[in-house]
């Protein structure tokens, strides 16, 4: 049994592309994630119906955000849109433990050996897998389950990691995309479908 536990909390939503940009832009100025929330929830600045939906937004995407250091959330701010979309997806898989694992250990995996989709048994399987290991698991609903599944299907879709006929497309990492990567952390962008000779000679 891992001592671990997964966070499974990521069934607020998906990418919130447009909403973390937003934070990132007002985080590059406030230089303060509680100032950053302060001024969200006064202004309602992601446009919500109703309070509690603004705070649980707000408090889900800052949790991404600040997984990423200063020079990324300055690309997140200026690059471009599919910059961003593999920030959002970097910061999710840093976030959450559980998804990373599955971005290392099904996605990638599947493209490395030229295995061309991502199904939604293969979600199901390596969350049977991971149960065995994570008892927290076992404690989701049926309903719980499926919902984790649909969103990172659709997270998946957002970052244009995977088409609408569920076949996995190669990430395109940019040389400046992957300058800014921490330094060091091979773990990054295994989080990505991609050959790793192809990434040779990209960075500075």
């Amino acid at each position: 049994m891992s001592k671990d536990r997964y966070s499974m909390s990521f069934t607020t939503g998906s990418l919130f592309h447009h909403e973390s940009v937003k934070l990132a832009v007002l985080y590059l100025d406030l230089g303060d994630w509680n100032s950053v929330r302060d001024r969200v929830i006064a202004e309602n600045l992601l446009q919500t119906r109703t309070l509690n939906t603004l705070k649980r937004v707000c408090r889900e995407v800052v949790s991404r955000l600040r997984t990423l250091s200063p020079a990324e959330l300055e690309l997140l701010v200026e690059g471009s849109r599919q910059e961003q979309a593999y920030l959002l997806w970097l910061a999710v898989c840093r976030r959450y433990r559980f998804v990373a694992d599955f971005a290392i250990e099904v996605l990638r995996e599947r493209y490395i050996t030229l295995k061309a989709d991502l199904t939604h048994e293969d979600f199901d399987s390596f969350f049977n897998r991971k149960s065995e290991w994570h008892l927290e698991l076992d404690e989701i609903t049926p309903a719980t389950r499926s919902k984790l599944r649909q969103v990172l299907f659709k997270m998946l879709r957002e970052a244009d990691l995977l088409a609408s006929n569920s076949m996995i497309n190669a990430a395109m990492l940019s040389p400046r995309l992957l300058d800014v990567f921490h330094q060091g952390s091979r773990r990054d962008v295994l989080c990505f479908p991609v050959f790793e000779s192809d990434l040779k000679g990209l960075t500075r």
